[in-house]
Formats: C-alpha cells, sequence, structure tokens
C-alpha cells in the first residue's frame, strides 16, 4: 500500500468530501481550510475572507488502487474550474479552484491535465484553477464533516450538491466502493 495525500478546493467542500469518500481505494476525505494566514481559523473567519483559506478536501488515498490522476479528473468534474474565486451562488476566495499539491509529481500531472483541459476546450472559458504548494492544513469542525450524508434533505444539498453527486456517480461508477 502506498499512502499518499492530495488536497483540492472546489467551492464549498460537503459535495467533494462526500464525493471522495465513496472512491475505491481513499482511506479518508476530511472538510478543511488550507491556504491562508490565519493559525487555526473557524469557519466563520474563513467566510469572510479575510483568512486567505479556501474551503479544501484533504484526501489520504492509496496510489495503488486509484491515481492522483482519477482524483483530478473527478475534482474537476465536481465543479467549474473557470469561475475565479466563486461556485455558483458562493462568492469569494474560499470558494476558489485550487489545487494544493504535496510533491513535484502532483504539481506536474496537475498542471498537465489543466493545459490538456484548456487545449481541448473541455469547459467553455479556460480553467482558473489554482495550483499551490500545499501548507498548513486545518480540519473544519466536526458538523461539517460527513455533512451531505447526515443532511440530505437541507435545502443546499438537495438542490446544490445532490445533483453533482449524481453526475458522479453516474461517470465514475467503476471507481466508487462496493456497500
Amino acid at each position: 500500500m502506498t499512502t499518499q495525500t492530495a488536497t483540492f478546493g472546489a467551492g464549498c467542500f460537503w459535495c467533494l468530501e462526500a464525493a471522495m469518500n465513496q472512491l475505491k481505494g481513499v482511506e479518508a476525505a476530511i472538510s478543511g481550510y488550507m491556504g491562508g494566514h490565519t493559525q487555526n481559523p473557524t469557519y466563520q473567519q474563513i467566510c469572510t475572507g479575510q483568512t486567505g483559506h479556501a474551503e479544501v478536501v484533504q484526501v489520504r488515498f492509496d496510489a495503488e488502487v486509484i491515481s492522483f490522476q482519477q482524483l483530478c479528473q473527478i475534482f474537476f468534474c465536481l465543479h467549474d474550474p473557470t469561475q475565479l474565486n466563486r461556485q455558483g451562488n458562493d462568492v469569494g476566495t474560499q470558494y476558489r479552484s485550487v489545487i494544493f499539491f504535496h510533491n513535484k509529481q502532483q504539481q506536474q500531472e496537475a498542471s498537465q491535465l489543466m493545459a490538456e483541459l484548456n487545449q481541448q476546450q473541455v469547459f467553455a472559458a479556460p480553467v482558473v484553477t489554482e495550483l499551490s504548494p500545499a501548507n498548513a492544513f486545518y480540519p473544519a469542525e466536526g458538523y461539517h464533516q460527513g455533512y451531505f450524508l447526515q443532511n440530505p434533505n437541507q435545502g443546499y444539498c438537495q438542490f446544490i450538491v445532490a445533483p453533482k453527486m449524481a453526475k458522479f456517480r453516474s461517470e465514475f461508477t467503476a471507481l466508487l466502493k462496493k456497500h
């Protein structure tokens, strides 16, 4: 087993965390914060946009079962990487599209994939996903962990997260854990 870590920001972390935790080879996907200047930030501080952090999901995965490249493909499927500092109605740098790389190989693979997406014009506009070195990760408050699974009837989950999850499950069926 080759355990690695990947960290992605795709707007609100509830959807990305729910999806990543369903993948074969993913040991854990944890919602949290990265990329800012405040130590031990709270959700309330993050929401102001003043801390510089992004809402992220940190993924521990077995690279022999699922690759970083596959995780990146899922990341790009689950949000609009062409929107700068926003995802839908969620606006601010805390909702930016970002890949925090943990090593040179992740940086190269992510950069190459973004170039391919732009070259193939997969999206209607250029990908604006930030590519930055990983730094301090702060897990989000407990109520954010597993939020979608615990709150499927909450309005945001019904109208924003659920459709993304349905698309994810249909496009990546072969990568899902068996229940």
